[in-house]
């Protein structure tokens, strides 16, 4: 796996992202050691990592308040101080009489008369309310049933769309990486033929450099041999004349 990474390293994609790994043609991740060495890897790259850009220019900006209702927002701050919920108040519900003090007040009464006006009032609200989901709450959910169904299969069709693009996209990548890493083991056998055919070139090399020493020494010796045998036969030479002028 290090070894096709080493090789794929540097190559360089439109989106200039540097592609050092094929995990569709590498293999031995499942080997001892493999992983921690990786995230080792990538813990040591995340500490020296400083983005260069921002990624999410591209992006409108987030409103994370745009959503937020009143009471909503009301809520969110009562939990981030930690306050506890407010009891349900039912005093609406109730119709109680004017306070012992205030029985013969008139303006109390008239209070107490207001509450259970809007006391019937509300009755009357609920009891049309009834009336109404009786005749058309049936059709009504109906409808909303209808049209939940209709994004569930809005969804489903998306979702099997991105999973049919993934697919496409997965298959592409493994196309390209199987076809990289071929190429790359190509490249990986003809470099160690070259090395072999270097190793053994040199090897030949030397042996003539070696070949080419023994037969200078050797031409060293033969004429240092002719040398010495020509000056034997001048003295011999020298001395067959001298012999010959004496007699």
């Amino acid at each position: 796996m290090s070894h096709h990474s080493a090789q794929t390293s540097g190559i360089h994609h439109q989106s200039d992202v540097i592609i050092d790994a094929l995990p569709y043609f590498d293999s031995g991740y499942d080997e001892p050691g493999v992983r921690e060495a990786a995230l080792s890897l990538v813990e040591e790259e995340t500490k020296r990592y400083k983005p260069s850009k921002n990624y999410l220019e591209h992006l409108p900006s987030v409103t994370a308040t745009g959503w937020e209702t009143e009471a909503l927002t009301a809520g969110l701050e009562r939990l981030s101080n930690q306050q506890p919920l407010e009891l349900l108040s039912m005093r609406r519900y109730e119709l109680p009489p004017p306070a012992t003090g205030r029985r013969n007040d008139l303006s109390a009464w008239s209070e107490a008369v207001d509450n259970s006006m809007a006391q019937l009032e509300h009755q009357l609200t609920r009891l049309v309310n009834l009336q109404l989901l009786q005749l058309y709450g049936s059709e009504a959910w109906r409808l909303h049933n209808e049209e939940l169904s209709a994004l569930v299969d809005l969804g489903n069709n998306r979702l099997q769309s991105l999973r049919k693009l993934i697919q496409e996209v997965n298959w592409a990548r493994k196309s390209q990486q199987m076809e990289a890493g071929s190429k790359i083991e190509g490249l990986e056998r003809r470099w160690f033929q070259l090395v072999r055919n270097n190793y053994a070139l040199e090897g030949v090399c030397n042996q003539l450099e070696a070949d080419i020493d023994v037969l200078k020494s050797a031409e060293k010796e033969l004429e240092t041999e002719l040398s010495n045998n020509e000056e034997v036969d001048n003295e011999s030479g020298v001395h067959t004349n001298v012999t010959l002028n004496g007699k």
